[in-house]
C-alpha cells in the first residue's frame, strides 16, 4: 500500500503529465512506473520541468543524494539531509540506500540507517535483500548488525539463494562459519532454484577454500549430487575451467564419469570450453575419453569444431576415436573442414584419421572443402591421397561438386590429383620425386616454368581450333568426366581457348611430376591430332628453353 501511494504521488505531481495533457489515471491503472520513466526519457528537457525529481532513478533529489551518500559512506551528508528523507525510497531497480551501503561495506552508513529504522528485508527487482549483500560481499560485521536488527536470515532471492549460497559463491568462509557455528542455521544448506547446494555453487565458482571447509566437521556439506540438469560439482567446475577445484574433487571423490541430462561428462564440458589443463587432469584421473553425449558427440567434436588444436592432440594421445560420427554422421574431420580450422585438420590427417569417412550426405571432407571453395584445405586433403571416386547421395564425386559450385581452381586441382595418383598406382611408374620441389596441386607461378606455360597459352589461344583441345585431352588420357568438368566452367564461342589452356596446364603438372619431357610430350600430342606444322614450331621453342631438371608444378 505504501509503495502504491508513493508511486501515485510521484506520477500525479510530475509536470510532464500536465504539459502533455496526459491522464494520470491511465498510468496508475497499469501501475506503469517503468513505462512512464521511458516516456520521460524520450522527451527533451522542457522549460519548467521539476528539477527536484530524478527522471532516471525516479527519485526525489534529496532521496537521490541520500542514496549516493550511502554508497560513499558519507555519513555527514546523510545526517545533513536529515529526517525529512524517506530512507526506504527505491530507485528503478527497487534498491534502497541500505542496499548500497551494505554492498559498499559501509559500516557507519549501515549503522545510521539502522538507527533511522530502515526496513531490513526490502527486496530489489531480483529479490536481493541487504542481508544477501552482506553475505555476498563478505562483510561479517554488517551481517551481524543486520541479524541483530532483526533481518530475516532465511530470505531467498529470485534464484533461490540464501545467505549461505551467497557466501559459498564468493568464498567467504568466515560468513559460513558464523552461519553454522554462531547462528546454528545449518538448515540453510538447501537447493536453490536449479537444484544446487552451497557445495555445488562453490565448485562452480572455483572456491577451493570453501569446498575444503564444507567437507570438514561440523559442516559436512560436501555432496556430489547432481542438480536439476544432472550436473555434479565436478561438471560445474570443469565447465568453468577451475583446475584447482577439479583436482580437489578428483582427489576427494575419485574418478567420475557421470553424465548430465545432455549425456555430457565433466571431461566433455572441459573440452567444450577449451579448458585444456582440466582436460589433462580428468584424463590422468582415468576419465573415459570416448563417452558420447545424447547427440552422439564426443569430446573431440567440439574441440575440432572450435579449432582447439592442442586439445585435439591431447585427446588423440589418450585414445580418442577420431572417426566417431555424431548424430549427423559428422566426424571431427568434417567439423574441422566446415569451420576452416587448418591446424586441427592437419593434426587429424597426420594422426591417420579416416580421410574418406562420410557424413549424412555421404560427403567426405574433400566434398565439403570443394563445395565451400576452400583451396588450402582441398590442397591439404589431396596430398594425403583421398579416394577421389567416392560419390555423395546425389551421385557427385568431389570433382563433380567442385564443377557444380563453379570452383575452377579446385576443379583443376582435383583433376591434377586424379591423374597424379593414377600414375603412382601404375606398377611401372617411377616414384622418385624431387625434394626441392614439393608436391602441390595449386596453380604454378614459378619462374622456371614460365616459358613452357607461355608456350601453352599461345598454343591454346592462337594456334588450336575449337575441338583440338579435346583431341589432345584424349591423347593424354583425360577421362570424359575430367573433360566435362573443365568444360562446365566457361561458355561462349571462344571458351575453347580457356578450356584448352586449363587442360594443358593440368597435363603439364603431370608431365613435370612424372619427370617427362614437356617439349617431347607436347610435340607427340600435336602430331597425333594432325598439327605437324604447329608441332615443329613448338618443338623449336621448347627445345632451347626446356630445363634439364624434372620438377613438380
Amino acid at each position: 500500500m505504501e509503495k502504491a501511494l508513493a508511486l501515485k504521488e510521484k506520477v500525479m505531481k510530475h509536470p510532464l503529465l500536465k504539459k502533455e495533457n496526459l491522464n494520470p489515471k491511465v498510468w496508475m491503472t497499469s501501475d506503469n512506473l517503468q513505462g512512464f520513466k521511458d516516456f520521460v526519457l524520450q522527451r527533451d528537457t522542457f522549460p519548467g520541468t521539476d528539477t527536484s525529481f530524478d527522471n532516471v532513478e525516479m527519485l526525489l533529489e534529496t532521496e537521490r543524494d541520500y542514496m549516493e551518500a550511502a554508497k560513499k559512506n558519507d555519513v555527514a551528508t546523510m545526517k545533513l539531509l536529515g529526517r525529512s528523507v524517506n530512507v526506504n525510497a527505491k530507485n528503478v531497480t527497487d534498491r534502497t540506500a541500505l542496499h548500497y551501503a551494505v554492498a559498499g561495506r559501509n559500516t557507519e552508513a549501515v549503522e545510521l540507517l539502522l538507527r533511522r529504522r530502515a526496513k531490513l528485508d526490502l527486496q530489489d527487482k531480483h529479490g536481493v535483500t541487504a542481508i544477501h549483500l552482506a553475505a555476498w560481499f563478505g562483510s561479517l560485521t554488517i551481517l551481524k548488525l543486520l541479524v541483530q536488527g532483526g533481518a530475516d536470515q532465511k530470505m531467498e532471492n529470485e534464484d533461490g539463494y540464501n545467505i549461505l549460497h551467497c557466501a559459498a559463491i564468493n568464498n567467504h568462509t568466515e560468513i559460513v562459519k558464523h552461519i553454522v557455528s554462531d547462528l546454528q542455521m545449518k538448515e540453510l544448506d538447501k537447493e536453490d532454484r536449479t537444484g544446487n547446494r552451497a557445495f555445488s555453487l562453490a565448485a562452480e565458482h572455483g572456491c577451493v577454500e570453501m569446498l575444503e571447509l564444507l567437507m570438514e566437521e561440523p559442516y559436512c556439506m560436501a555432496t556430489m549430487e547432481a542438480n536439476q540438469n544432472g550436473n555434479t560439482p565436478l561438471h560445474l567446475a570443469a565447465k568453468n575451467g577451475h583446475l584447482d577445484t577439479v583436482q580437489l574433487l578428483l582427489q576427494s571423490f575419485g574418478n567420475r564419469n557421470e553424465v548430465n541430462k545432455a549425456g555430457e561428462t565433466a571431461l566433455y564440458l572441459a573440452a567444450d570450453g577449451d579448458h585444456e589443463e582440466c582436460v589433462q587432469a580428468l584424463l590422468e584421473a582415468g576419465c573415459d575419453v570416448n563417452i558420447v553425449n545424447t547427440e552422439k558427440s564426443s569430446c573431440l567434436h567440439p574441440a575440432a569444431e572450435k579449432g582447439h588444436t592442442s586439445l585435439v592432440k591431447l585427446l588423440i594421445a589418450h585414445g580418442m576415436d577420431m572417426n566417431f560420427r555424431n548424430q549427423h554422421h559428422q566426424a571431427a574431420l568434417h567439423l574441422a573442414v566446415r569451420s576452416c580450422h587448418i591446424p586441427v585438420l592437419h593434426t587429424l590427417l597426420v594422426s591417420d584419421c579416416n580421410i574418406n569417412v562420410t557424413d549424412h550426405r555421404d560427403q567426405t571432407a574433400l566434398h565439403i572443402a570443394a563445395e565451400l571453395g576452400k583451396v588450402d584445405i582441398v590442397e591439404m586433403i589431396l596430398k594425403f591421397g583421398p579416394d577421389l571416386t567416392l560419390q555423395d547421395k546425389q551421385g557427385k564425386s568431389a570433382l563433380g561438386v567442385a564443377a557444380r559450385a563453379d570452383m575452377v581452381v579446385i576443379v583443376d586441382m582435383i583433376i591434377k590429383a586424379e591423374r597424379y595418383f593414377a600414375w603412382k598406382a601404375d606398377p611401372g611408374c617411377n616414384e622418385t620425386l624431387h625434394d626441392e620441389s614439393p608436391l602441390t596441386f595449386k596453380l604454378d607461378h614459378r619462374v622456371e616454368t614460365k616459358q613452357i606455360r607461355t608456350t601453352v597459352w599461345n598454343l591454346a589461344y592462337k594456334l588450336l581450333k575449337p575441338h583440338d583441345w579435346k583431341k589432345l585431352a584424349q591423347h593424354w588420357l583425360f577421362t570424359e568426366q575430367q573433360v566435362a568438368a573443365i568444360e562446365e566452367q566457361w561458355t561462349g564461342l571462344k571458351s575453347y581457348q580457356e578450356h584448352g589452356n586449363r587442360m594443358m596446364l593440368i597435363w603439364l603438372h603431370g608431365a613435370l611430376a612424372t619427370c617427362k619431357s614437356p617439349g617431347k610430350e607436347l610435340y607427340e600430342g600435336l602430331i597425333s591430332i594432325g598439327h605437324k606444322h604447329v608441332a615443329d614450331k613448338i618443338r623449336l621453342e621448347t627445345t632451347s628453353s626446356e630445363t634439364k631438371k624434372c620438377t613438380i608444378s
